[in-house]
């Protein structure tokens, strides 16, 4: 598939969005090689976007070179995969409380609370856009609470267990709606308390499906 054009200054972002999402999605399993010459011809590019692309992706965590120097698609282990849920727990219900306890403007979370609303009653998005919706929900409160550390800590975590966000495991589609929106009425209520237990409920759900999906597998 090949990319549409783009500036010379874009194009390399352009393909790092691409094979970004192509890995979030399962089409590039773990261990896939990200050889230059074959994804520069599969993305219609020059080899240098993609070598750009594949540096990003490498400092993102999505990308580790082999004995041989190869890039390829990082493998997460089970341990890892926990660990990064322990340390959001930690992370994420600190900054639902600290989103529930300053004076935000409430609209960005009324309008993520419609687009749940219509995600329950209407039809059910595609796997890439409930993915990037799901980023854009932790990150805005993560960014509420005020602290661009915390942000890019989330953010960062958020990426390594993303491939499991409703596209693994679809069954947590609407349980997962449910437990946004009760982390967004909590925050709008302006209860800590309450919008860090939500959170809190939120991730340990995610984890104990994510550890079932891969007792399944193994």
């Amino acid at each position: 598939m090949s990319l549409k054009p783009a500036t010379a200054q874009t194009l390399g972002q352009s393909v790092h969005d691409r094979l970004k999402a192509m890995i979030l999605a399962g089409e590039l399993p773990a261990g896939t090689p990200l050889q230059e010459k074959l994804f520069a011809e599969r993305l219609g590019v020059s080899r240098t976007p993609v070598r750009e692309a594949v540096a990003k992706l490498t400092s993102e965590g999505l990308v580790t070179r082999n004995g041989g120097g190869v890039p390829t698609v990082s493998r997460i282990s089970v341990t890892e995969i926990m660990e990064i849920l322990h340390v959001r727990r930690l992370l994420e219900g600190e900054t639902a409380r600290q989103a529930a306890s300053v004076n935000a403007s409430p609209e960005p979370f009324l309008a993520l609370r419609r687009r749940l609303t219509q995600y329950l009653e209407g039809e059910r998005p595609s796997v890439a856009e409930y993915a990037q919706f799901d980023e854009d929900f932790h990150t805005l409160v993560a960014r509420t609470a005020g602290s661009t550390l915390l942000t890019d800590l989330v953010k960062g975590l958020k990426l390594k267990t993303r491939i499991f966000d409703n596209g693994s495991i679809p069954e947590r589609f609407v349980p997962g709606c449910h437990e946004h929106i009760e982390i967004v009425d909590a925050i709008l209520a302006r209860d800590p308390p309450r919008a860090e237990a939500a959170m809190l409920r939120h991730i340990d759900n995610a984890r104990n499906a994510i550890l079932g999906h891969l007792s399944r597998l193994f």
